[in-house]
């Protein structure tokens, strides 16, 4: 499928393109609330292996009456030497900011989770994998659609982007063992040789992460476009969707690249906020609200960086709301037929 113009030119800077996605995830509050419950479920097992282990291994000591008023490390550190599998992500980097710091640290040093949470963090991967044909198509119609039609959409696209899943892992697979070692490995041990001044070290090391972190946004931008083509244009071919990608963020690299600075803004923001309101190791209903609240707004900015982008191909070489896929209406029953005056 080739590009096509726009039949009606519309602005399409990367600011009116942030502003329609806002729009967009507005309008769409059960995209809001079903993506924060299907976060919410697939950590519940998870959370409630974790508690019964908790639970077990206080019974009714003194530790249980301590540790339900605040932290008691010697009881965590005890806790920690007897514990295998789940137990040993109950960490201090897990209370409040310092888990989204971990988080981080891990993508940057290209560290995996632990193997424990590793089946959900798959599992998650599965269930992105087939509601994201859903979200992107509600969100390029911008219109009420339906639960039959959402996740017929679904159904449609969950096998073509499991196909796409096989090139995107290959490809962040390379960047993240390949270049990643070479970069902080061989190149960033040449940088060091005869290095007596650790602020220089430091600058180098910091600049291997812009490099790094520049071949990981395009990346992700290729992927992430190439999601959006397919849906809006109704592309079978991934390797097409894929090409289709490549040539779009290539022909609008500045708007892409602002548009997804201003949706990164967004996410500090909110990570700005969490930082202010996170809970400590208080547990407690504010806490929750807090924690739940923070999942929530960290769903609108997943949200919002799938609407802009999806906004800002529209705007450029489609028009709004366009889909080529028809919406999926479902037939009546034959029964209906009968229904009515004799």
């Amino acid at each position: 499928m080739n590009d096509f113009p726009s039949p009606k030119p519309q602005a399409s800077s990367p600011l009116d393109a942030f502003l329609d996605g806002l729009r967009r995830v507005k309008r769409a509050p059960w995209l809001v609330i079903g993506l924060w419950l299907s976060t919410l479920l697939l950590a519940l097992p998870l959370s409630l292996a974790l508690h019964s282990l908790l639970g077990e291994h206080l019974g009714d000591s003194m530790a249980a009456q301590s540790a339900a008023e605040g932290v008691n490390f010697d009881w965590w550190n005890e806790f920690l030497a007897q514990s295998s599998g789940v137990g040993k992500t109950f960490v201090p980097a897990i209370l409040g900011f310092a888990a989204i710091v971990q988080n981080l640290s891990g993508v940057a040093d290209a560290s995996g989770p632990p193997s424990p949470v590793g089946w959900v963090v798959a599992a998650q991967w599965i269930v992105a994998t087939f509601l994201i044909g859903g979200v992107l198509d509600r969100l390029a119609r911008d219109r009420a659609i339906g639960p039959g039609a959402f996740f017929a959409a679904c159904g449609v696209y969950c096998l073509r982007f499991l196909r796409l899943s096989v090139v995107s892992v290959a490809v962040y697979a390379f960047l993240f063992v390949t270049v990643h070692g070479w970069l902080f490995g061989n190149l960033y041990s040449r940088l060091l040789e005869d290095l007596t001044v650790e602020r220089t070290a430091f600058v180098y090391r910091v600049g291997l992460y812009v490099v790094f972190g520049a071949l990981v946004l395009f990346a992700n931008l290729v992927f992430d476009y190439a999601k959006v083509r397919a849906v809006v244009e109704d592309r079978r071919s991934m390797l097409g969707a894929l090409s289709a990608g490549v040539r779009f963020v290539r022909r609008n690299l500045g708007a892409t690249v602002g548009l997804y600075a201003l949706n990164s803004l967004a996410f500090l923001g909110v990570l700005s906020l969490y930082y202010v309101a996170a809970p400590g190791a208080t547990a407690n209903t504010l806490a929750f609200a807090i924690g739940q609240l923070f999942i929530v707004l960290r769903v609108i900015v997943r949200l919002q960086f799938a609407a802009s982008q999806t906004a800002l191909f529209q705007r450029r070489l489609a028009h709004a709301g366009y889909v080529a896929r028809p919406l999926a209406k479902w037939p009546e029953s034959p029964s209906a037929e009968a229904i009515g005056p004799a």
